[in-house]
């Protein structure tokens, strides 16, 4: 242990940074430096938020809606994200069994840090979002890595599930549609792994929805309580307001689960964080009750990006990208490339190796697979207006056609 690192929390001094972040920091940097970067790094949409989303939150300024709210919510906001439970996922949700946070990644870190004793373990199917087994090792759980790889979709089995559970697993975490992969479970899907879960009553499931509204080519969402309600009292659904209605920085997470946990979620966020921006809930609370346009035109032209990016990847030596069905990501394939040189003479032997000397030497950040669980991948996100986009395709392509064995 380091003179630096000493007096830290033990569980936090053994975590790492977040990927995402990182390289969004090497982008600053090299942008600051005066050099044009294309980032693909960002899980955010480009768009702007939606109008009457942005007017509701002028208006709560302008009428001094600008103290404390309840920790849980305001009960307008709790009351409309029960209803868009109901209406949407078919759950018989009452608001009282709600509760509004600072973005979506604190509903799962209050979920994490209020149910997890020390060596607690959490099944986490990879790839997996970066944060998760961050948060639950800081929470003082085991991450309980399972790699899922392309040839299951990119998905939980029932079958890897039933061999990671053990009388230690507290949690399941199932992301659908997936940050990093856009892997979309179905409805059959679902239902396979909830067998396993009913056999197994001391499993809680976090279910991490925020990407619902992005699916694409017709396809159906499908939230795990909804297709098993025999889980329904031991299942944490979460989503939120910051990809649907590309409102990011506005920090409004929510989630519904049994009463129990509701309440010591609610408990921690009392000492923690109190309740989220007021302004901020009252423009969610116009984002879940006005027009819903929006989310249908922006769901197209992210559809629309998709298929051009995975054409123009497949196109390009050495990649290799499965069309994702939902979310706005990519996880193409470098194996190909593993193992190249470029004109420099720098040697590929990883995943990071090769995002490094994308932002290094094209202009173009991106995000190694291995950061999520499974390399050599890298994660494009692309939430970028087309023409950047179109840039961003030609000059990996040229960044791969110029390497040799």
């Amino acid at each position: 242990m380091t003179a630096t690192t000493q007096g830290l929390n033990r569980f936090l001094a053994a975590a790492k940074p977040s990927a995402t972040y990182r390289v969004m920091d090497r982008v600053a940097a090299r942008r600051a430096e005066g050099k044009e970067i294309i980032s693909l790094s960002a899980g955010e949409p480009d768009f702007d938020t939606p109008s009457h989303i942005r007017e509701a939150g002028v208006t709560a300024i302008r009428c001094g809606q600008t103290r404390y709210t309840q920790v849980a919510g305001l009960r307008a906001l709790r009351e409309a994200v029960a209803d868009k439970f109901r209406r949407e996922n078919g759950l018989d949700v009452d608001w009282r069994h709600t509760l509004v946070c600072t973005g979506g990644k604190q509903v799962i870190f209050n979920a994490l840090a209020a149910t997890l004793n020390e060596g607690d373990e959490v099944v986490i199917p990879a790839p997996y979002w970066v944060s998760y087994p961050e948060m639950v090792q800081v929470c003082g759980g085991k991450p309980v890595i399972v790699e899922c790889g392309v040839r299951s979709g990119f998905k939980l089995t029932p079958s890897l599930l039933e061999n990671a559970i053990t009388p230690r697993t507290r949690w399941l975490i199932l992301n659908s549609p997936s940050n990093p992969t856009g892997a979309v479970y179905s409805r059959e899907e679902l239902l396979g792994l909830a067998e396993v879960l009913v056999a197994h009553p001391h499993v809680l499931v976090l279910s991490d929805d925020i990407y619902e509204h992005l699916i694409f080519d017709g396809l159906a969402f499908f939230t795990i309580a909804q297709v098993e309600p025999r889980l329904r009292k031991r299942v944490l659904t979460m989503n939120g307001v910051s990809k649907a209605y590309a409102m990011t920085g506005w920090r409004i997470g929510f989630g519904t689960g049994p009463a129990w946990l509701i309440d010591a979620m609610e408990k921690l966020q009392g000492q923690q964080t109190s309740g989220a921006s007021t302004i901020s809930q009252y423009a969610a609370l116009a984002a879940l009750t006005g027009p819903q346009d929006f989310i249908r035109e922006s769901r197209d032209i992210f559809q629309r990006r998709r298929d051009t990016l995975v054409e123009r990847l497949n196109r390009a030596p050495g990649l290799h990208c499965e069309v994702p069905a939902g979310a706005f990501y990519a996880f193409a394939s470098c194996e190909g490339l593993i193992g190249k040189k470029t004109p420099a003479g720098k040697l590929l032997l990883t995943d990071e190796d090769i995002v490094n000397e994308l932002l290094d030497n094209a202009g173009v950040a991106a995000v190694q697979g291995s950061a999520f669980g499974l390399g050599p991948y890298f994660r494009i996100a692309y939430a970028l207006d087309d023409a950047s986009l179109e840039r961003a395709c030609g000059a990996i392509a040229q960044f791969c056609e110029a390497l040799s064995n």
